[in-house]
């Protein structure tokens, strides 16, 4: 079965016709002072490419830090495919080393590097890859089966021309995603500022201040009391209920059952073992994330992993307060006190530290209020996040369909080339995706 459109089918060859698939793997006789960056799967994304390198040296290199790679070669995930990490590689002062879950092409002579990553990167290639993989919880696809999937290949003047088309391109669009996404930023650091100035020092600027002798926070409205955790909030651990739903994961400070949010970036145990029931109005805190702001309180009723501290409040204390408290606590690295050492790789949060540590405490209608401002701020900027956010989606979209349309001849770049105004049928998938 092919996924290429049939204008192409003609110029269709194995992948292994058109480079070299896994050229070198570096020998265990490699000097162990040997230095090199390494680069590996949770590191690459099909839009961004390489997000992130660890420099390391090879005696304490993983084992699978083992596929040496140089500028222009492009990097093809083998395994958990779903993830669809592909990335071209970019010129560097020190040696590359990728991956195992890897498979590396480097073009073979004649064939523009820069064509054949776009081909890599269209749909086309992306779902005969995920198709051929193997495996549900660990696809993977054997680098002989990638080696023989066929893509279009024109003659090299057409892949330049291509090349060309979208190098400018996808950097216009790339701008504009840029730029989008900056506005998103911006909006998230207006709100999380707004939250850390009012859980700590409250609404009303003119309010007399104390101080507190804590670590992490120097003075607090002289009304508001220091209380201990353990006063404030205690940990449960409730057996569960038929009826209970999978609790998921936190989005925008929010805590959100599976069933009702089936949105990208949420995790869960496929396996309901050592699940535990939630309340509304808990306070839940991921244990292994609570360092990077994952505090949330529940909006329903429902169940969790083991992996969330789930805490309920002892009087009549607004959650969300507290919340917005530790989520600030989180941002001034303070909740790492919280975690058993800060040594760890991913500390985890304890209640057993959390309840002898101080928090202020404004009296209850103050806490209410502090949070319907929070909230407010946030509904109303939620509208510009929301329309930014769905616009870069298609215009990833976009995108994406408009290296397909490119490598598959369904657009003429040659008109662009020559004249630099595209083919009309650009005008056409934009007008499609939105964009």
């Amino acid at each position: 079965m092919t996924y290429w459109d049939l204008s192409v089918r003609s110029s269709l060859r194995p992948l292994k016709h058109c480079c070299q698939v896994n050229p070198s793997v570096l020998p265990e006789t490699t000097d162990p002072d040997w230095e090199f960056d390494y680069v590996d799967i949770g590191s690459v994304s099909l839009m961004e490419g390489v997000t992130h390198k660890e420099r390391m040296r090879f005696a304490a290199s993983p084992s699978r830090a083992r596929k040496p790679v140089r500028e222009n070669d492009i990097l093809v995930s083998t395994v958990r495919t779903y993830l669809k990490a592909i990335a071209a590689i970019e010129p560097a002062d020190t040696p590359q080393v990728a991956s195992t879950g890897f498979a590396v092409l480097r073009a073979n002579k004649g064939i523009d590097a820069r064509f054949l990553y776009r081909v890599v990167q269209s749909n086309p290639f992306v779902e005969q890859v995920v198709s051929q993989s193997t495996g549900v919880s660990y696809p993977a696809i054997n680098p002989s089966k990638l080696s023989n999937i066929a893509v279009p290949l024109p003659d090299l003047a057409t892949q330049c021309q291509i090349a060309d088309f979208l190098d400018g391109e996808t950097a216009r669009i790339d701008l504009l995603i840029e730029k989008k996404q900056r506005l998103v930023d911006a909006i998230k650091a207006k709100i999380s500022d707004f939250a850390d100035l009012a859980v700590t020092e409250g609404l009303n600027a003119q309010s007399p201040m104390k101080s507190t002798r804590l670590h992490w926070i120097d003075a607090v409205p002289s009304h508001w009391k220091i209380v201990r955790g353990k006063y404030l909030f205690q940990q449960m651990s409730r057996p569960t209920r038929e009826d209970d739903e999978v609790i998921t994961a936190f989005r925008d400070g929010q805590v959100c059952l599976r069933s009702k949010r089936r949105t990208e970036g949420y995790t869960f145990a496929e396996l309901e073992v050592g699940y535990q029931h939630i309340k509304k109005g808990d306070l839940v805190i991921h244990t292994m994330d609570a360092f990077a702001g994952a505090i949330g309180v529940s909006e329903d009723d429902g169940k969790s992993t083991g992996e969330y501290a789930v805490c309920t409040p002892i009087g009549d204390d607004n959650p969300s307060y507290f919340a917005y408290l530790l989520q600030c606590m989180a941002k001034r690295d303070y909740i790492l006190v919280l975690c058993p050492s800060v040594r760890e790789r991913a500390p985890r949060f304890r209640f057993v530290r959390f309840a002898p540590v101080f928090l202020p405490v404004p009296p209850k209608e103050e806490q209410d209020a502090i949070v319907d401002a929070i909230e407010r701020m946030r509904s109303a900027l939620r509208t510009v996040q929301t329309k930014t956010i769905t616009s870069i989606d298609r215009l990833k979209e976009y995108r994406s369909a408009l290296i397909t349309a490119a490598v598959t001849g369904q657009i003429d770049v040659s008109t662009y080339a020559k004249s630099g105004t595209p083919d009309r049928r650009l005008d056409a998938i934009q007008e499609e995706m939105g964009a």
